[in-house]
């Protein structure tokens, strides 16, 4: 509700403001018939957009109070078409960046495959040094049995005199 109010106004002040610039112009040229559209002296850029035309009988107030509010709409709707362009350069850039963080996934993922190799490596070689660990403890224990058996021995036979 308060949009349409202030857009009513908006039009109202610019309609007071156009008026009194027609007002303002000498009257120098003749009165044209009502069904000729008005000779339009705008820069090209300010030229009324193609998919409007001025209707019979609309005052010449009308006709200029419209053609500013359809200028300002084009402007608007140009800017809104800017507004897709940037969108469709920021989507290019999330392509990319999405491209680019497919590749580091991929690499991330080769060097975790990579850890797990050295994990597997580290393994084996640990296990690998606890069993030849384990086989000198156990030789060095039999070979401590041999040798303490005989000293052993030694000591259980009858001393001959």
């Amino acid at each position: 509700m308060v949009q349409s109010t202030t857009i009513g106004r908006v039009l109202t002040d610019m309609e007071r403001e156009i008026e009194a610039e027609v007002r303002k112009r000498p009257a120098v040229h003749e009165p044209r018939p009502a069904n000729l559209a008005p000779q339009s002296i705008v820069a090209p850029s300010l030229a009324m957009p193609d998919y409007v035309e001025h209707r019979d009988g609309a005052t010449e107030i009308g006709k200029l109070s419209a053609e500013a509010v359809v200028r300002e709409y084009e402007a608007a709707a140009k800017e809104i078409e800017a507004m897709g362009a940037e969108l469709i350069e920021r989507v290019a850039q999330c392509e990319a960046m999405t491209r680019d963080a497919f590749a580091v996934v991929g690499e991330l993922k080769e060097t975790a495959e990579r850890y797990r190799e050295e994990a597997k490596r580290t393994f084996l070689q640990i296990e690998n040094c606890s069993q030849v660990t384990a086989e000198v403890r156990k030789t060095c224990i039999e070979l401590k049995e041999k040798i303490a058996v005989p000293a052993t021995m030694d000591r259980l036979k009858p001393k001959k005199k």
